[in-house]
């Protein structure tokens, strides 16, 4: 019986106290026939262990005393909330487990006042109830059981039982539960003093007063509703009759005056109070009533045209938060709406890449309708003359709040630019003096915005050697149409979905229109992949690096084909850059300009282009200002300034706010197509496993170690023989890898600096960053542990979590590890390839990483199928990190064009490679 479940198995019954919190639930066995002797486990207080009961007995009732276990209230609350969902709990416990909800319920509305209780004792009460509550406790009241309220009356016989009112029953133990909740310093601050605050009964009688006034009403049986009338609304005044409505019946409706008329027309003997304290609490809504309160019966009050004015515009609102309704005169109407017109003035653009360059302003108007036709020149005029709340149009009265007549005065807004029209169109919403009003766009604004959802027809164009997977031919036809109106727009799919293929598309498309050139600018480490999914879906299309200091923007690919640069370089050249007329520039990975301040951003910015197209896996990676950052450059102005925009959308939806969410997604959607794996016909279009070789640049430490141990090794082998020679040269290739891998893992730096001296140390920054973006894991191979402990040290001091396994750690380790990867513990696993190449399960990866090669396809691929494998249930993307025009990359090539002869070559990995001859060896490492 020590536990709350046991105890949901008994009948239940709530003992009140004074004050309320110090009430008791007494759990009992209705079958216990046999009293206990002394106490029951749990029992505090001699004398507690027995509770008397009814019960049935031969046709009639009987009392008798039963084993109980009281528990306070405070402590059963949560027992009995569980208790109303468990189908083995009593029916009684199920009872108060639904009055306990309601009653937190009420407490968390903040629907409690502070009283004193008969005994003169500080407590909170329950209180003041809608309608909705007080139906809801004389539902609970009707549905209470008759074991809820077994325990009958102080001082009944047994041939005279008497039990507790259910209602009142009810509405104390909801006051118990309202006084035992708001114990804590907040209610010091609530009512002024430390009483109500503490858990234990605290005396104060002299706050009676007080609290009588803070509670009046609390128990008030009444509502108020206020009907206007006026016998000619042209001349005469307008008069408020105050109704009451009944809280017990809600059927029952008197005028005010009818009760002070004599009788209680079936309001109650408190009908006068109740309504005279409602009154007083209309009054703090809408302090015109207050004038109702100085008459002998608060019946009717005549209004001025500037109560009514102040009724129309704000009060009818505030009363209505009070729970007083408005009932405005059926001969007048309220039907009178104000929108925000845009465009309907102008005629259709016939630039548009123009009109959304913001050369063209586009006219904003407020347009009036009543009954939702619009009004008509002539009537907006006389509704702008209007000097009382009620205007005669169309052959009726009409009621008019002064908001609405200053709009009919000053109809004329300031005109919007062609990308803010569009914006207002998207969202059906503007922001005029701080305040979000609707808009209605104009026939060829709305035909532009349905534009923007409608499918381009575009096939996929003449000269890519690929064929699209359909969600790519959708991003295609997706830029094509962005790009032919004059706009931008972000292309954010996930890693590995095709965004470089997609934009080569779209770049031979706009060719084909005389488009110019296309400027992409890029991390280092992506440069050498761009130039080979050009040279490979693109074939005969120009293509040339602006990189290094030989750089130049004359020749081959400078006028038509690509060209490609990266954020440094750009930083530095954008001057020379924005002189260049480009057709398109293309920003990969472009939460590289997710801070607009920085200076990559603003050099960004400088550059002119026919479009724009951002390319990110991770448009927004900690607040929507990326978001912004990124689409103020793809589209400028759609966003407004980002003061402006941090105000407007982002705080708002930060917090939580779904409709403002839902407005924004209206409007940036039209400009972001951001696919995931996981979409419905994403992830079918995708091949269980995809492999991608990713080139990076040497650093220039790295081209230079690189060339300095080919010359040294070199004469070394060419003096050698025999044995001696085949330890040079792995020697050698050793060497070279690990010098493209980091330059400290080859000159052994004790303490080195990582950062900035190793192309495949940025590109696996910039895989990393998007994988853990994305919510992805990824594993991470490497043959040398003294390579997985630098990448441990850098990725760490990043703030990336990690783990490393290597042939040194122990089993139960290295099973923990495991877990803890599978448990999403950590989000990059770093392996040594010998150690952890094959006998794990590590399914939760959907990326694998080779950071160098093994140069055994075999090996390779045993250790991509520790992720990618039965478990397994999303594509696996293998990125294999290729130093460029390094052994590495002669390797590579050799893999790609002959894979099933390199495989019987290189079986037995550098082995094979110690039996070329010089020349051989000589060409294949040296550095090109």
């Amino acid at each position: 019986m020590s536990s709350s479940t046991d105890l949901a198995r008994q009948a239940v019954v709530f003992e009140p106290g004074d004050p309320p919190r110090t009430g008791r639930m007494a759990f009992f066995d209705p079958d216990d026939d046999t009293p206990p002797d002394g106490l029951l486990p749990g029992d505090s207080q001699a004398g507690d262990a027995l509770l008397a009961v009814v019960q049935p007995n031969e046709g009639g009732l009987r009392t008798r005393r039963v084993g109980a276990t009281r528990v306070p209230v405070a402590e059963a609350v949560a027992g009995l909330v569980r208790a109303r969902r468990d189908e083995a709990a009593h029916p009684a416990a199920r009872f108060w487990g639904a009055v306990a909800l309601v009653a937190l319920q009420l407490v968390t509305r903040g629907r409690i006042v502070p009283g004193v209780t008969a005994g003169g004792h500080d407590s909170w009460r329950a209180g003041p109830f809608d309608p909705a509550d007080m139906l809801r406790i004389r539902e609970l009241a009707d549905a209470m059981p008759a074991t809820a309220r077994a325990v009958p009356l102080a001082g009944a016989q047994s041939d005279g039982l008497v039990l507790a009112d259910a209602e009142g029953l009810v509405r104390a133990f909801i006051d118990a539960v309202a006084d035992a909740m708001p114990r804590s310093p907040g209610a010091v601050r609530a009512t002024g003093t430390t009483a109500f605050a503490a858990v234990r009964p605290v005396k104060v009688a002299h706050l009676r007063g007080w609290a009588d006034e803070v509670a009046a009403g609390l128990d008030s049986g009444v509502r108020l509703s206020l009907r206007l009338e006026a016998d000619d609304p042209g001349e005469a005044e307008f008069r408020a009759v105050v109704q009451v409505h009944s809280l017990a019946d809600p059927s029952l409706v008197a005028d005010a005056a009818e009760l002070w008329d004599g009788g209680d027309h079936g309001f109650g003997p408190r009908a006068r109070i109740d309504t005279t304290m409602a009154v007083r609490r209309a009054a703090r809504a809408w302090p015109a009533l207050e004038r109702l309160l100085d008459s002998a019966v608060p019946d009717e009050l005549a209004l001025s045209d500037a109560d009514v004015g102040h009724l129309l515009a704000e009060g009818a609102q505030r009363l209505a938060a009070a729970g007083v309704q408005v009932h405005w005169p059926r001969s007048m109407v309220r039907g009178l709406s104000a929108r925000a017109v845009v465009g309907e003035r102008d005629a259709a653009p016939s630039d548009l890449p123009s009109f959304f360059g913001g050369h063209h302003l586009t006219s904003f108007d407020w347009q009036l309708a009543l009954g939702g036709e619009r009004l008509t020149a002539a009537e907006m005029d006389r509704l702008a003359e209007a000097h009382r709340p009620v205007v005669r149009l169309r052959d009726q009265w009409v009621l008019v709040d002064p908001e609405t007549v200053r709009k009919a005065r000053q109809r004329d807004l300031k005109p919007l630019t062609g990308l803010q029209a569009l914006g207002a169109a998207l969202t059906g919403a503007v922001e005029v003096d701080g305040e979000q009003v609707p808009v209605e766009p104009s026939a060829w604004l709305a035909e532009l915005r349905e534009r923007l959802t409608e499918p381009e027809d575009v096939r996929a164009p003449e000269g890519l050697a690929a064929t699209l997977r359909d969600y790519q031919l959708q991003g295609l036809r997706w830029l094509a149409r962005m790009t032919s109106l004059g706009l931008g727009g972000c292309l954010a799919d996930d890693m590995g979905l095709g965004k470089t293929i997609t934009l080569i598309a779209l770049h031979l498309h706009r060719r084909g229109l005389g488009a110019g050139p296309t400027l992409v600018v890029c991390p280092a480490s992506l440069l050498g992949n761009w130039e080979r999914e050009i040279t490979r879906f693109a074939p005969g299309v120009p293509v040339r690096r602006y990189h290094g200091s030989a750089r130049t923007l004359t020749g081959e690919g400078a006028d038509e084909g690509f060209v490609l640069t990266t954020y440094g370089t750009m930083r530095l050249d954008a001057a020379r850059l924005a002189e260049h007329p480009w057709g398109l520039v293309v920003a990969d990975e472009a939460q590289h300009v997710k801070n607009p301040a920085s200076g990559t951003a603003r050099a960004l910015r400088e550059i002119p282009a026919a479009a724009r197209v951002a390319l990110t896996g991770t448009p927004v990676e900690n607040n929507l200002s990326e978001l912004w950052a990124v689409l103020d450059w793809t589209t400028p102005g759609l966003l407004g300034s980002l003061g402006r925009f941090r105000t407007r959308w982002a705080k708002p939806v930060e917090s939580g706010d779904a409709e403002v969410a839902e407005r924004l997604a209206r409007l940036v959607g039209p400009f972001m197509l951001r696919r995931r794996k996981s979409d419905p016909g994403i992830a079918p279009e995708l091949p269980a496993k995809t492999e991608t070789d990713r080139p990076v640049p040497l650093s220039a430490e790295q081209a230079g170690l690189y060339e300095a141990a080919v010359r040294e090794m070199m004469a070394r082998i060419e003096a050698a023989h025999g044995m001696a020679r085949r330890g040079l040269v792995v020697k050698l290739l050793t060497g070279l890898k690990q010098i493209c891998n980091h330059p400290a893992q080859y000159l052994h730096e004790a303490q080195p600096r990582l950062a900035g001296r190793s192309g495949k140390l940025e590109l696996l920054d910039e895989l990393v960053d998007t994988i853990v973006a994305e919510d992805g894991a990824v594993l991470v191979f490497t043959q040398y542990v003294a390579m997985a402990r630098l990448l441990e040290r850098h990725l760490t001091g990043r703030g990336v979590a990690t783990q490393l396994l290597h042939g040194g750690t122990p089993v139960p380790r290295r099973e923990e590890m495991v877990r803890r990867f599978q448990d999403g513990g950590a989000p990059v696993f770093l392996l040594s390839l010998k150690a952890a190449g094959t006998g794990l399960n590590l399914t939760r990866a959907d990326h694998v990483i080779h950071y160098d090669r093994w140069w055994n396809p075999a090996v390779e691929d045993q250790a991509t199928d520790r992720a990618y494998r039965i478990g397994q249930t999303k594509p696996v993307q293998v990125h294999r990190l290729i130093a460029e025009g390094t052994i590495e990359d002669r390797i590579a090539g050799m893999l790609a064009a002959k894979r099933s002869l390199a495989e019987a070559v290189l079986a037995s990995g550098e082995a094979a490679l110690t039996e070329l001859t010089d020349a051989e060896l000589a060409a294949l490492v040296e550095l090109r």
